[in-house]
Formats: structure tokens, sequence, C-alpha cells
């Protein structure tokens, strides 16, 4: 049987609903504190977004503790325990390889209160003011 050739575009469609399916089972997991560890069931850990290699086989999942509290010794948990979740993962999406988790911190909330901060500055504060009079 030939394989099922994809346009660029279902390809990237694809590749997002794999990717938000996987976060979704892992928010579940961590929802309902089904990984038996005492770093990860003290802490509320968000998985804010999973991004899939083109051939479904490896995914990266951003994840974040509340607050941002103890993010190292929760991505130290994750990975500890990675083995258990690509498990999980594949038997609930029911998927034909359990894709490989690797977990990263996610910087996107700390960017964007480098943001703020910036934004904040008198300096461009002022800079904006005399740019909206022209």
């Amino acid at each position: 049987m030939p394989r099922q050739q994809y346009t660029p575009e279902q390809h990237s469609v694809r590749l997002l609903k794999v990717g938000e399916r996987v976060r979704h089972v892992l928010s579940e997991i961590f929802a309902r504190q089904q990984v038996h560890d005492e770093t990860l069931s003290a802490h509320s850990v968000s998985v804010t977004e999973v991004r899939m290699t083109p051939d479904l086989r490896t995914a990266t999942v951003y994840v974040k503790p509340l607050l941002g509290v103890d993010e190292e010794d929760v991505l130290t948990a994750l990975r500890h325990n990675t083995a258990y979740l690509q498990k999980e993962v594949a038997k609930r999406l029911g998927l034909k390889f359990a894709a490989k988790l690797k977990f990263r911190a996610d910087e996107s909330f700390d960017e964007a209160d480098r943001i703020d901060k910036l934004l904040s500055d008198p300096r461009v504060k002022r800079d904006l003011g005399e740019q909206g009079g022209d």
C-alpha cells in the first residue's frame, strides 16, 4: 500500500492537531495527578505548547509550573518520568509509534514580562507619545 502524500498545508495542520492532542493528554495526566512522583504531585504543571517533528516521532513539550516555582525540580521530575508519560500518550491517542517526549521550560511568559517592562520605561513612553502626535 503506497504511503499517503500530504501537501505542506495538510502536513502542518496534522502536526498541529497531533501536538494539541498530546498537550491535552499530558494536561489531563497532570491535572489528575496520575504520575506518582512527589515533586509533580506537589506542583501544578501547565503544558503550554507541544511541537511535533514532521515524522511525529518527537514532541517538544513546553511546561510551566504554577507561579514558576521550582521550575528546575519539576523539569527534572518530568524527565525522570518520561517513559511512563510516553507510554500513556501513545496508549491514549492510539498512535502507531510512541512519540519521544522532550520537556522544556516555557520562556514565553518571561519574555512577555521583559517586553512589558521595556514598554513601561519612561523613555519608551515618551518616544511613543511623540509618535502618536504626528
